[in-house]
């Protein structure tokens, strides 16, 4: 990655590939006669369109850098390997199947560029409005680091946080965005604890696939908590946005340590948070937790 820093080019060939991705899983989302759904060995479902996303990406991230790939649709490499790579792409070809087969347009395509355990390019692509969100943390090309919203044949427009700071001082909501289907004990317990602390009222809204991140990032919400399983491609691409935007992805634990990537043999995610407004005093908030 050193000889291949992130550019613009990179980025705009990176929109192109996640949206020719999307355009493969709406093939499948039209198809007047429904699809056929699998369950993978952990349960999770499959569809066509997983596989005819990753045959897309897969086919065409080696021609803008040759690095290695972890898609959600291949094997995962061996911890003895993969433990040396520097950088690699990381990928969920199609995040939020069981969103895509309740047909309620929630899931993303998302494609993230890992370099030493850091997301540091991640593209958020939602295929049913032809929107997306690009995330970018490049020492080496400072002048691409921000984060930014495009649908369509707009361009691309800047995304932030919004300051928490601020809502505080005014007693505004605190916005938390939550999971459709993985509630928990814990959440719940997390929710009550924030309620005594936060000076305003507490709003909740629920959300599928990586959006959160993305809704989070560009200010419309402040706080996503996952306390319930996921795996690295889950994350990568929507936190490489949300950090980009002025947001952090941390695991839930104390001291809050960035979520870092292929630091173990399996790919499964410890609990985390999804902040808004890094500057804002989270660990205050979620003191005791």
């Amino acid at each position: 990655m050193d000889n291949n820093p992130i550019s613009l080019q990179l980025i705009e060939q990176l929109v192109d590939l996640a949206r020719r991705a999307g355009e493969a899983i709406m093939v499948v989302y039209n198809q007047q006669e429904g699809f056929a759904v699998t369950h993978k060995s952990d349960e999770s479902p499959l569809t066509a369109a997983d596989t005819a996303a990753h045959t897309v990406i897969a086919a065409g991230l080696p021609q803008l850098l040759d690095l290695p790939i972890i898609s959600e649709e291949a094997e995962l490499p061996d911890f003895t390997d993969r433990q040396h790579w520097h950088s690699y792409w990381l990928v969920d070809p199609l995040d939020g199947t069981k969103e895509f087969i309740a047909r309620n347009g929630q899931f993303t395509v998302n494609i993230a560029l890992i370099h030493n355990g850091r997301a540091m390019l991640g593209i958020v692509h939602q295929p049913t409005t032809d929107t997306g969100y690009i995330g970018v943390l490049s020492a080496q090309q400072p002048a691409w680091v921000g984060a930014w919203k495009y649908q369509g044949d707009q361009a691309p427009h800047p995304i932030r946080v919004r300051s928490l700071q601020e809502r505080a001082a005014q007693q505004q909501p605190l916005t938390l965005l939550l999971s459709h289907r993985h509630g928990t004990q814990a959440t719940v317990d997390l929710l009550d604890a924030i309620k005594q602390r936060w000076p305003g009222p507490i709003e909740t809204s629920n959300a599928g696939s990586s959006l959160k991140f993305c809704v989070i990032a560009e200010g419309l919400a402040d706080f996503y908590p996952r306390l319930a399983p996921t795996s690295e491609w889950d994350t990568a691409a929507a936190q490489a946005v949300l950090e980009a935007a002025g947001g952090a992805v941390v695991e839930a634990t104390v001291g809050l340590p960035p979520l870092q990537y292929n630091s173990r043999e399996d790919i499964l995610n410890p609990h985390f948070y999804a902040l808004g407004d890094c500057r804002f005093d989270w660990a205050g908030l979620l003191q005791k937790v």
